[in-house]
């Protein structure tokens, strides 16, 4: 009997985890404006952003890699066949040499999942323009 209720307990527990996951908010664009500044010696977002040591970064979210009009690419990105989408942003931010083997990218990465979560979250604010999406 205690067997059966532990089993019972965990599968609930389980359950609630699970759905309570997929309710969380996985990042803050406010939190991710503050981690942005790290990327900022070689990216841009907003109306104004211009290509720099990195290409600009409006509308990434959801782009091909190695498309950003004007900006000269490495092989080893524009060949990668990656969509920057959330997934494989979070693996790239985390090693970026990982992923993409040869990217002119030198930052290490992110350690801190929510650092990840909450920089992306800042990316999809910005459309191709530059504009920020109304919330």
């Amino acid at each position: 009997m205690k067997s059966i209720m532990l089993g019972l307990a965990t599968a609930v527990l389980t359950a609630v985890g699970s759905a309570h996951a997929q309710d969380a908010s996985p990042g803050n664009a406010e939190a991710g404006a503050v981690v942005f500044k790290r990327c900022m010696a070689c990216h841009q977002v907003g109306p104004d952003a211009k290509n720099g040591v990195g290409p600009v970064l409006n509308g990434v979210v959801g782009r091909a890699a190695g498309t950003y009009p004007d900006y000269i690419y490495s092989a080893a990105n524009k060949d990668s066949g990656l969509t920057w989408d959330e997934p494989t942003l979070t693996t790239y931010l985390r090693a970026p040499r990982k992923l993409v083997p040869g990217t002119k990218m030198t930052f290490a990465g992110l350690s801190k999942d929510q650092e990840i979560a909450d920089v992306i979250t800042y990316l999809k604010q910005f459309n191709a323009q530059g504009q920020k999406a109304a919330p």
